[in-house]
């Protein structure tokens, strides 16, 4: 206790040099900028991450049952072993393909996925992202297909309207080979904000992609979808135990690895860059303490003639520095926590002020800046503060801890 009351009345203390005190004000309020930043910068990256997470997997699914090469028969056994798992809330066949569009205005490469109407619902948000139309619709025999937004604007198409859907596939003829295609009716557009579906995919029902494309009886795989979706690896190797040998098992982190991976490491990154800016902040407790181990020296000098010693001298110094530290940290966690949990308020009046706007719904998909705060990243934070400011004391304090008293008070 004797080391912390000395720091503690070194760090309330006036000092003789404004400039030290200004100095340690500097510090402070660098350390507080700096962890502000931090958990501000990370908290809207977690935001953004999980927005794009969730209208991702709004249309594509948590995991899927398909077969190693080619396509699933006999799929029905696997369909009914997935649904029977207690973590599965949801389970849909699917046959997924490619086409391309044709109309007068022009053509366009799209993802034709067959779907059953009735029970695509319980795996995909479709249903809710639904602007005109509707899933139902998709009845067998019809020919009737539900577009994305940006494809049907594409080709300014309604509904009711049609075009032709051409195959990869072909059949042959006396004339020669003739290219598979089938008019199609336009019964539903959707949006759910990400541009991949929004362009490309185009959603018939899956007897009639079946019979476009000769699938027969055969179907691409069943779509799953699960409570926890953080929890789809270790879901999705339980289920591949109880399927045969026939079947695999793949979950949305896999399919989508690339792209969750490259936003991991981009908020590594900028972790890391922003760290220098709270490195920076309280390596400036390095110059701080400096200015007060020689603004004391003749103080430390009397503690060591009464009877400290140098570690004692150490603690002194160190403590003060993460005095500095600590303080700094709690109001920066709780400025950045404020900040980061008003962000959208705050950008919103910002572009009222400047009449401006961040980020444009014309050109970007998510126009709000999302914001989310997760408990381990401010713990991360503040502990990489406090140890930053701790070593930052160590040289001054092992300066302090070597002076003599004999030549500090010769002149006094």
């Amino acid at each position: 206790m004797l080391e912390f009351l000395i720091a503690l009345r070194y760090t309330g203390a006036k000092r003789r040099n404004g400039f030290i005190s200004f100095i340690s004000v500097t510090s402070l309020i660098g350390i507080i900028l700096g962890v502000t930043a931090l958990i501000t910068v990370i908290s809207v990256m977690n935001g953004f991450e999980t927005e794009l997470r969730k209208r991702i997997l709004s249309m594509a699914s948590h995991a899927v049952i398909v077969a190693p090469i080619g396509n699933m028969s006999e799929w029905q056994e696997a369909y009914k072993i997935a649904k029977k798992h207690q973590e599965v809330v949801g389970a849909a066949p699917y046959i997924e393909t490619q086409g391309l569009v044709m109309k007068q205005s022009g053509s366009s490469g799209v993802l034709v996925r067959g779907v059953n109407p009735q029970l695509e619902p319980a795996v995909s948000e479709v249903t809710n992202n639904m602007t005109t139309g509707s899933l139902d619709s998709l009845q067998p025999g019809e020919f009737n297909a539900v577009l994305g937004s940006e494809l049907a604007a594409h080709f300014n198409l309604t509904i009711g309207d049609k075009f032709t859907l051409f195959t990869p596939k072909a059949n042959a003829s006396v004339i020669g080979v003739i290219p598979r295609m089938k008019r199609f009716t336009v019964s539903g557009i959707f949006t759910v904000g990400m541009y991949e579906y929004d362009r490309s995919l185009l959603l018939t029902n899956i007897e009639d992609a079946a019979r476009l494309y000769q699938f027969g009886k055969d179907i691409t795989g069943v779509r799953l979808k699960l409570k926890d979706m953080f929890q789809a690896f270790d879901i999705s190797r339980e289920i591949a135990d109880n399927l045969s040998e026939y079947h695999a098992v793949v979950d949305w982190s896999a399919r989508h690895a690339n792209f969750f991976r490259a936003i991991k490491i981009e908020r590594t990154v900028m972790f890391i860059i922003l760290t220098l800016i709270v490195a920076v902040a309280a390596f400036n407790i390095v110059s701080t303490m400096v200015m007060v181990v020689t603004d004391k020296e003749s103080e430390i000098a009397i503690l060591r003639t009464l009877g400290a010693t140098p570690r004692q001298i150490r603690k002194i110094f160190i403590i003060q520095g993460a005095i500095i530290g600590v303080i700094g940290t709690m109001l920066g966690v709780i400025c950045g926590v404020l900040l980061a949990d008003n962000v959208e308020t705050i950008v919103l009046l910002i572009e009222d002020l400047f009449a401006t706007k961040f980020l444009s719904a014309d050109v970007y998909y998510i126009s709000d800046i999302p914001s989310e705060i997760k408990t381990r990243d401010i713990y991360k934070i503040a502990l990489v503060s406090l140890v930053l400011s701790i070593m930052a004391s160590w040289f001054p304090a092992q300066r302090a801890a070597k002076i003599k008293p004999a030549e500090a008070l010769r002149y006094e």
